[in-house]
């Protein structure tokens, strides 16, 4: 069983940063094609940033140059490191992962396993 369990959101001001946490309990991350996705009120999910088997990496166009993903395969955490936040990015932000490959950020579709999600709002 995958349990994936999110943290570090927070509420910013606008040119803020904030480190989100995605610690993974039950299988090496480095094992496992895995993503960050947020969800805003009244939109839909929609991929953040992802990373593969390889480590190679996928970002959203709107995120590119602001946000990295990385993982510490020693601890078995996925990490999302936003800088220069803006409020656009205030949201829900989730960490899903899956055993099989993703081509790309994928959808959210592709994914079996999701954590709770953690807020982050950022103020103007």
């Amino acid at each position: 069983q995958v349990q994936l369990t999110e943290s570090g959101g927070a509420s910013v001001q606008a040119g803020g940063s904030v480190r989100l946490s995605c610690a993974n309990s039950a299988s090496p991350v480095s094992r496992m094609c895995m993503a960050w996705f947020r969800q805003a009120p009244g939109s839909q999910r929609e991929g953040v940033a992802s990373i593969d088997y390889d480590d190679i990496t996928v970002y959203h166009e709107d995120v590119r140059g602001r946000f990295t993903i990385t993982r510490d395969s020693a601890k078995n955490i996925l990490y999302l490191q936003m800088n220069n936040l803006q409020p656009e990015d205030t949201a829900t932000y989730y960490c899903a992962a899956e055993f099989l490959y993703i081509s790309g950020m994928g959808d959210p579709t592709d994914y079996r396993f999701w954590g709770q999600g953690t807020q982050v709002t950022v103020s103007s």
